[in-house]
């Protein structure tokens, strides 16, 4: 009998995802979220490139304010930042900034600061002999960066940026709190909607949500340990 219960209770929770267009406003804000976490990933990568390089310098000055800035974007919570982002900037300079506009802000700083870290270690991983057979070539330095050791670099930072970009997909859950209208804000809508009818409502709502992050993030975790292990 207590199964019975249960399962009529289980029923009665995934109910609520096929009761007008709830499921379809959770892969709305699965989009939003997978939005955000794209054009946040692609920006990171691009100037995290240029940041690992800067890493590398041997400028003493330069040196330290990149690593201030890394050990900040460390230190400080995305929560944080993303509060700064969202409600400083609007007091502290007038201006209007949209939930959106500042969580992509914030996990763009964040990415490019891990994505410059690996960067910087893989570049500092290329063997000196590789310098210097170019140089015995007849290569010029810039010859040799862009041709032996960038290919190099890039091979050695596939699966480890794809590490990055699953944390950075799950950690765009926390948008939530700068009022943007991604997964997890959609089914607290629907959970808050329907909690006094069906009060397992949250049992179905949240199961099918850590579904669709895993289903994003499941093919990249594979990827990068398969690429790890070939490389």
């Amino acid at each position: 009998m207590d199964n019975i219960n249960a399962a009529q209770a289980i029923s009665t929770a995934f109910s609520v995802l096929f009761k007008g267009k709830n499921f379809v406003r959770l892969l709305g804000g699965l989009g939003v979220t997978i939005w955000i976490a794209a054009l946040s990933v692609a920006i990171s990568i691009f100037l995290g490139f240029l940041f690992g390089i800067l890493l590398t310098r041997k400028n003493r000055a330069l040196k330290l304010l990149c690593a201030a800035y890394l050990e900040f974007m460390r230190i400080m919570p995305q929560m944080v930042l993303l509060f700064l982002a969202y409600f400083g900037l609007a007091r502290a300079f007038d201006i209007s900034i949209s939930g959106e506009a500042a969580s992509v802000i914030v996990f763009s700083l964040w990415g490019t600061a891990e994505m410059g870290d690996l960067v910087r270690g893989a570049l500092q991983s290329i063997p000196r002999h590789q310098y210097e057979s170019g140089r015995a070539i007849g290569l010029t330095e810039r010859q040799i960066f862009f041709y032996i050791i960038i290919p190099q670099t890039i091979k050695r930072l596939v699966p480890l940026s794809m590490n990055l970009i699953t944390r950075m997909i799950k950690t765009t859950s926390l948008v939530v709190f700068v009022g943007v209208i991604e997964v997890v804000k959609v089914g607290q809508q629907i959970i808050e909607a329907n909690r006094m009818k069906i009060p397992t409502a949250s049992i179905a709502v949240y199961g099918i949500i850590f579904l669709m992050y895993f289903i994003v993030c499941w093919p990249l975790s594979l990827a990068a340990d398969k690429l790890e292990k070939r490389g």
